[in-house]
């Protein structure tokens, strides 16, 4: 990615800073003796850092790069990559951001310009880089596959019934469904973003952030195998909660006392 972001430099005239991570990382491993994610964290972490700082001194914007494929399943640091003041891409699918990158080059092609996007960006094998040989399908399913499921669950609200009997997996709708609803808790930190679809994240689909009380991880008896409430199937009764509250983004939300 290195080598990447020095390519897109070179192809757009962005000025482009090194800023080695080692030292620090170094000295807080000495205090802390972290491993595994938490370790492969700690750099995003640190990254981040140096980020906000710069900006802080010199009075730039930082940019947050996820997508909305990696938001939906928590797919982010806090703190790390999740750092900045803007995210561009936040409502943009992983599909449709590679989708994008081919027509903007082609758009610059077609006018006998460079194409601002280096090629190996889009076409190689998504990863976080924050471990030897790491790859995002190590941890997620497939892009294509992911995004279709969750534009069925976020965008039209579909239940894991439903998504069951539309040919998905009935594990991976239950892995993704869990992932989706137990990262409310990172979107609510995401920076602001621009909305290109019918329903993003905020406003417009709001879910409790303490696992406690989402009631739709239970598996009821009536799916007749493994599955998963969907946050449409807490409809609210009236225009207000049981407890009081005006339900957030629309729908209602289970509440403890």
């Amino acid at each position: 990615s290195v080598e990447d972001a020095h390519d897109l430099a070179d192809r757009t005239g962005l000025i482009i800073r090194d800023v080695a991570i080692g030292p620090m990382f170094d000295a807080f491993q000495e205090s802390l003796h972290l491993s595994g994610l938490a370790e492969e964290n700690l750099q995003a972490r640190i990254r981040g850092m140096i980020l906000m700082s710069i900006s802080n001194a010199e009075g730039h914007l930082v940019l947050a790069t996820g997508n909305k494929s990696e938001l939906s399943v928590g797919y982010s640091t806090i703190y790390g990559d999740a750092v900045g003041g803007f995210a561009p891409i936040k409502d943009v699918p992983k599909s449709l951001v590679w989708e994008l990158a081919r027509w903007r080059n082609a758009q610059a092609e077609s006018r006998g310009a460079v194409a601002p996007i280096p090629p190996r960006s889009i076409t190689k094998e998504p990863s976080a880089e924050l471990r030897p040989d790491q790859k995002d399908t190590d941890s997620l399913p497939d892009y294509s596959d992911l995004d279709a499921l969750l534009e069925a669950y976020v965008d039209e609200d579909t239940g894991a019934a439903e998504l069951a009997k539309a040919g998905f997996n009935v594990a991976l709708v239950e892995r993704v469904l869990r992932m989706t609803d137990g990262a409310e808790y990172k979107r609510r930190q995401y920076p602001p973003g621009t909305k290109i679809g019918s329903r993003a994240f905020g406003r417009d689909r709001r879910l409790p952030r303490l696992s406690g009380n989402r009631r739709w991880h239970r598996r009821p008896a009536s799916f007749g195998q493994p599955g998963h409430l969907s946050a449409s199937s807490l409809r609210r009764p009236s225009r207000q909660t049981a407890g009081g509250r005006r339900p957030v983004g629309g729908r209602s939300c289970a509440s403890r006392p």
